[in-house]
């Protein structure tokens, strides 16, 4: 696996990789362990930080209430798991400026609902699979098969967004 550190060349790939995937896996620390479940996330420009809307009465709000530390996970035609530290956000305006009338549905609810609150995420570390080249995938599945060194397929990255 190689390491990528430079900031703006590591959000963008990251960036690349998420954008038209919807539906993320939000891993929270609960008093049982490890906790993951679907979230929409939000559309706007990763930028290093990713947002989600939830409500205070549930499990992940006092979860991260008592431990920050969140993975989200991705999954389509690449793979990407980002290690951050979660904020929770209690701000109308950004709720509404993130709102839509798929919510309404799914959260049962309306923008102006106090229980609402937004998840903002700071992504600390991303580890991506990228299987979206097909070139690039072939070579690390033929190398890992006859048992050779991977490095230099790109197809695993890890990449340090602070």
């Amino acid at each position: 696996m190689n390491t990528v550190t430079d900031n703006h060349e590591a959000v963008k790939k990251v960036k690349e990789l998420i954008r038209d995937i919807d539906t993320a896996m939000l891993t929270t620390v609960s008093d049982e362990g490890l906790v993951s479940r679907p979230m929409k996330t939000q559309e706007i420009e990763f930028d290093g930080d990713l947002w989600f809307l939830t409500k205070k009465d549930t499990s992940k709000f006092h979860e991260i209430l008592h431990n920050r530390q969140v993975n989200v996970a991705y999954a389509d035609k690449s793979y990407v798991s980002i290690r951050g530290e979660a904020e929770l956000v209690d701000s109308r305006e950004k709720i509404k400026e993130f709102w839509s009338p798929a919510y309404e549905e799914i959260l049962d609810t309306t923008a102006d609902d106090p229980n609402l609150v937004l998840i903002k995420v700071q992504a600390e570390t991303a580890e991506y699979w990228d299987s979206g080249n097909k070139f690039q995938m072939m070579k690390f599945m033929f190398r890992r098969m006859i048992g050779k060194n991977t490095e230099g397929t790109d197809i695993n990255q890890q990449v340090d967004l602070h």
